[in-house]
């Protein structure tokens, strides 16, 4: 049965999209079969991945409103050379998808219903969150095993980490009991600055969560890969950013049998 992971923290910029496309990557390099959920508005992973997110007939969109199945909205192996990584992609529509099911019954479960019938089909499902506390990201958190919070190596990293925490654990107590927290992985790390290492001492020290011994480097290739439609681990395969993904792939998969 897939392991869902929910990436998320209400900041943007901290690199949530980043990790949602190389960390699916890199676990389809280790031979899993992943489906990516993109449940963000910006569309970002899903043209992250090469996806025309405006030529798209099928959408999240269209699966949480009722208009089309899962498997209309997945679109199987996007990644050139790689195979094992499927997505449901996400574009501006999806803006929309509050206002519409405003009336729905149990709409916090919309996309765990949707998801039910492909879940076992995948060893994991990574779904990107929006940078908000939406209705989006507590679907996705109904949805999900565990929470993965990416936090970015800047002064105010532990800014709303704390809100981030009390969200995933009111969703635990009164929506999904096996909600857990996977952990935090540290982002745009430089080595080069004291602020980046003062960063990863000062949020050890201040929460109880997992904290992931892979740190993902600020790194260029890593940054140029999304405007070619790929993943670290194919555009740049022997790069810092490739490396470190595999390593926080490995991390993920070891945890599975902790």
């Amino acid at each position: 049965m897939g392991r869902v992971i929910a990436i998320a923290n209400q900041k943007g910029g901290v690199g949530k999209t980043t990790t949602s496309i190389n960390l699916s990557a890199a676990l389809a390099e280790r031979g899993k079969k992943v489906l990516v959920i993109d449940t963000d508005p910006q569309g970002n992973t899903t043209s992250g991945f090469g996806l025309d997110k405006n030529e798209l007939e099928n959408t999240i969109y269209e699966l949480m409103i009722g208009e089309c199945s899962t498997e209309e909205a997945i679109k199987e192996n996007v990644v050139e050379g790689l195979d094992g990584v499927d997505i449901i992609p996400s574009n501006v529509n999806l803006a929309a998808v509050e206002i519409e099911l405003i009336d729905a019954e149990q709409k916090e479960y919309i996309l765990r219903e949707a998801i039910s019938n492909v879940k076992d089909n995948y060893d994991f499902i990574i779904i990107d969150c929006p940078p908000s506390l939406s209705m989006l990201t507590v679907n996705a958190m109904t949805t999900a095993n565990t929470v993965l919070v990416p936090i970015q190596c800047e002064y105010y990293a532990l800014e709303g980490l704390s809100q981030l925490v009390h969200t995933v654990n009111l969703v635990k107590d009164r929506l999904n009991p096996e909600l857990e927290m996977e952990g935090v992985v540290f982002t745009m790390f430089d080595s080069r600055t004291n602020l980046s290492l003062q960063v990863v001492e000062n949020v050890k020290e201040h929460i109880q969560e997992n904290v992931y011994k892979t740190i993902i480097p600020r790194n260029i290739r890593l940054a140029e890969a999304p405007s070619y439609g790929l993943p670290i681990n194919v555009y740049e395969p022997k790069s810092a950013g490739a490396e470190a993904y595999r390593l926080l792939a490995d991390e993920v998969i070891d945890r599975i049998f902790e």
